[in-house]
């Protein structure tokens, strides 16, 4: 921070510029001490508003958040962020230790602001009230959580205090359930009065200067890595979050945006290595990413950490002693894109299943991918979710088990389930759901803004639909519940990648193994099929587990339960054994 010629610090109630002068230090550090009142109470009280007067040598004076704010408060008649002193004279204090990190990671996708059926910004206690609830019935171990930040590093009052939020993750841990972050540490806002951007006038502080330093398709701010002071500034955020809130790990935002100096703008990845080493790839983003998953490892040994990286950057999920970058995982986001492609391009008579198995197979061996099967940003407004692209508005008028189910409910119904279970199943060592489609969640996503008169209507989860009993979202809701509670027996996400025995195109059959169990999934919109031989390798009696033509899931109940399948020693498909009879039902 050269260019600041003096700072000083500004109790906004008392409006004195020159009160509270800082100290300049080495290394373009400031530093203020302030001593206590003469009764010895704080001289600065509890939920007081704050501001930092920065001086600069052009004879600014300019009024500042500071960086290392830990609390915000919205302006009543703006939408300018104000910085709040927060120190309660009852804190809250952590009750349940962290849960030890999962064999299997099922991710519950959270935004704690549409977390109800209300129309209004939800709350840290309605999500530890309402929602963790549902997370610990659905067997998810670990919600991803955002709508905490305004910016990249601090903790905005939108749902509540951060009392409030200490209490929802010790909850949370408290039903063993562990809690990530959505960090956000590849770009910034370009607020000034409530933001990092121009904090000392300049628009070096913290960023790069120049077109470097601005993301054209974002219009956001882009930090400077190689700087000392924004290493420190970024690394000790992911340990306050660590630490004060005991988060267990993090969603990093936006990395293929970090890993290029093209932010992947105008580039497309086909996997060529070129792509990834040369002088397109930005050396300081990485050296920084490699730092912060080497420090999280290092002091918080059961800490979880995800890419969010749509280039395939190779090494991206390998140790940092070997090389590698240190996420432990990364999205496997081609796959809700080739759901969402299939869907809106192909007739049920068209889809390729060669195409689909590539799809959810194509990932380097070692590295780890989450999979889902539809992205949150897909359901934003202009697209809609899965289930309403398969069912559409059939799902105002016909959902409610006291009719029988048309061709397009029924249809959606079937398919919504065995997207989900492929994905699950087949697509990676980790899965992710974004909150309500769980159960078929209808229509979209659209923020409150200017072209849709501010309403609430479509930023909520309408949890209220799976709780009515005659509708058909619970019955969605039950398959997905027990889809995961089934992996939570058997194991599939942690154990090595399937072999795949079948990807039958005229069939539209798809077989594989896993953890020791066969999936068999049947995508042709008219054929069963009996007598279906299909290869196995330990031997011995198979029975069906879980079978998405249950009538509690909104099947046919077509399957009987009790038949019990052996193998025979004869080899098939490059497996040693194999059974028949098996009976694949229509969608």
């Amino acid at each position: 921070m050269s260019i600041i010629l003096s700072s000083s610090f500004l109790l906004i109630d008392d409006w004195d510029n020159f009160s509270h002068p800082y100290t300049k230090k080495e290394f373009g550090k400031w530093e203020l001490h302030i001593p206590p009142k003469e009764d010895k109470t704080p001289a600065v009280a509890h939920n007081s508003k704050l501001k930092v007067v920065v001086h600069t040598r052009a004879g600014e004076r300019l009024f500042r958040i500071s960086p290392w704010a830990k609390y915000v408060t919205r302006h009543e008649k703006s939408v300018i962020y104000d910085w709040v002193h927060w120190d309660p004279p009852q804190p809250y204090i952590h009750k349940h230790p962290r849960p030890q990190k999962p064999r299997s990671l099922r991710i519950y996708e959270s935004h704690v602001g549409i977390a109800s059926p209300e129309g209004k910004v939800a709350s840290y206690s309605n999500f530890t009230h309402n929602v963790l609830p549902r997370i610990k019935d659905l067997d998810n171990l670990c919600p991803d959580c955002s709508d905490i930040l305004p910016s990249s590093v601090l903790l905005s009052s939108r749902c509540g205090t951060p009392e409030e939020l200490k209490e929802l993750i010790d909850v949370a841990h408290s039903l063993g359930i562990i809690v990530l972050l959505d960090v956000v540490h590849s770009h910034a806002s370009k607020n000034t009065e409530d933001g990092l951007n121009r904090f000392d006038g300049s628009d070096s502080c913290f960023f790069h200067s120049g077109p470097r330093g601005e993301h054209s398709l974002w219009d956001s701010r882009l930090f400077n890595y190689s700087g000392w002071e924004v290493l420190r500034f970024l690394l000790s955020n992911l340990r306050w979050w660590m630490e004060e809130y005991r988060f267990d790990g993090f969603r990093f935002d936006g990395v293929s945006s970090m890993l290029y100096h093209h932010h992947g703008i105008g580039s497309g990845f086909s996997g060529d290595y070129a792509e990834y080493f040369g002088l397109q790839v930005d050396e300081d983003s990485l050296v920084y990413l490699m730092l912060a998953n080497h420090i999280l490892h290092t002091l918080y040994e059961d800490c979880i950490t995800i890419a969010e990286d749509v280039s395939g950057m190779p090494t991206l999920c390998c140790p940092v002693q070997e090389g590698g970058l240190g996420f432990d995982y990364r999205l496997a986001m081609a796959i809700p894109d080739k759901w969402i492609q299939i869907l809106k391009e192909f007739k049920d008579e068209d889809w390729n299943m060669g195409n689909i198995v590539f799809t959810m197979t194509n990932r380097r061996y070692g590295e780890k991918c989450i999979a889902y099967a539809e992205s949150h940003d897909q359901a934003l407004v202009g697209d809609k979710t899965l289930a309403f692209w398969l069912m559409d508005k059939d799902m105002y008028t016909n959902m409610s088990t006291s009719i029988p189910m048309n061709s397009v409910i029924d249809r959606g119904i079937q398919l919504h389930k065995m997207i989900r279970l492929l994905t699950h199943s087949l697509g990676g060592e980790g899965y992710l759901n974004f909150m309500g489609n769980e159960f078929g969640h209808p229509e979209w996503l659209d923020f409150p803004r200017v072209g849709n008169n501010e309403s609430y209507h479509y930023a909520r989860r309408q949890f209220n639909l799976v709780d009515t009993d005659h509708l058909r979202y619970w019955q969605l809701y039950a398959f997905d519940r027990d889809m995961n509670r089934t992996e939570d027996k058997y194991g599939w996400l942690a154990a090595p990648p399937a072999y795949i025995s079948v990807k039958h195109e005229g069939d539209k059959v798809i077989v594989f193994e896993r953890a020791n169990v066969i999936f068999i999934f049947n995508f042709h919109p008219t054929n069963s099929y009996s007598s279906y031989r299909v290869a196995v390798g330990p031997p011995g009696k198979y029975k069906i587990k879980l079978d998405s033509d249950g009538i509690q899931y909104g099947g046919h109940g077509r399957l009987d339960h009790n038949t019990e399948f052996f193998t025979e020693p004869m080899e098939f498909n490059n497996l040693p054994n194999s059974m028949l009879s098996v009976f694949l039902c229509l969608c």
